[in-house]
């Protein structure tokens, strides 16, 4: 019984290694138009990544539920788990925006010709995913609030890069999503997020009371919100709520 949390923690790891795989055999492609125009994209599949960091997301919730139920914690658990988190939250995102720069890169004159150097940046992420783990694994006063943004938190906001870029249908949101310039501005951003030690709120509850937790009832509410208004531009939405909601209620989340 003692292994059933980590055999979830694997099968996180799994999930990520999957979505690896299909960033990497959905590269971009090239075609001609009817007009004789050459065209470049990238394959809608690659959307299939973002559901399976998605899926490594609830394994990830599930493996320490479980393991508080079958009363299972262990220090190789959390080790584990920290580990199947790099890769599900931290290179398997950066492979999307790795190829998100190639498509950026590729709308340029000779683009497909550029130093692939400009696009070893999408591989700050995993690094600042691992030295955010590496620390909240010696601290142990990370509970009920956190020391800078958590790796799956970051994980999912890139992950649904590729279900915004293929079913919101606004010129702006694809220009965004195509420009170089704010695909480096994610992997700063998000990256000096996790490695911070800015005070962010946990989502664990010590009791259910109002007062005790209204600044997570108050995140939870804007979600439904914006999953209703939204639909996937939710989802950076929510991130964004979710930092400012913790940086302004810092002394009620500790």
């Amino acid at each position: 019984m003692k292994q059933i949390p980590n055999l979830f923690t694997l099968l996180n790891l799994i999930f990520g290694c999957v979505a690896i795989v299909f960033t990497l055999q959905n590269g971009i492609i090239t075609f001609t138009s009817e007009e004789g125009a050459q065209l470049i994209d990238i394959p809608e599949k690659i959307w299939m990544a973002s559901l399976f960091i998605g899926l490594a997301a609830v394994v990830d919730f599930l493996d320490g539920f479980i393991a508080r139920l079958f009363k299972a914690a262990s220090d190789m658990g959390k080790q584990l788990d920290s580990l199947a988190d790099v890769v599900s939250f931290g290179v398997a995102p950066s492979m999307i925006v790795f190829q998100f720069l190639r498509l950026s890169y590729a709308q340029q004159v000779d683009g497909l010709d550029s130093s692939s150097v400009w696009l070893y940046a999408a591989f700050i992420i995993p690094a600042a995913a691992a030295y955010r783990l590496a620390r909240f694994n010696l601290d142990s006063s990370q509970q009920y609030s956190f020391k800078g943004v958590p790796v799956p938190a970051a994980g999912l906001l890139i992950a649904s890069l590729p279900l915004i870029y293929w079913n919101v249908n606004e010129a702006w949101v694809i220009q965004l999503l195509l420009n170089k310039w704010f695909l480096f501005g994610i992997i700063f951003f998000v990256s000096y997020l996790m490695v911070s030690t800015l005070p962010i709120m946990s989502l664990k509850f010590k009791n259910f009371s109002l007062n005790d937790n209204w600044p997570k009832y108050f995140l939870i509410l804007i979600a439904v919100a914006a999953v209703l208004l939204l639909r996937w531009l939710s989802v950076p939405v929510i991130f964004i709520v979710y930092v400012l909601v913790s940086l302004s209620f810092k002394n009620k989340i500790a």
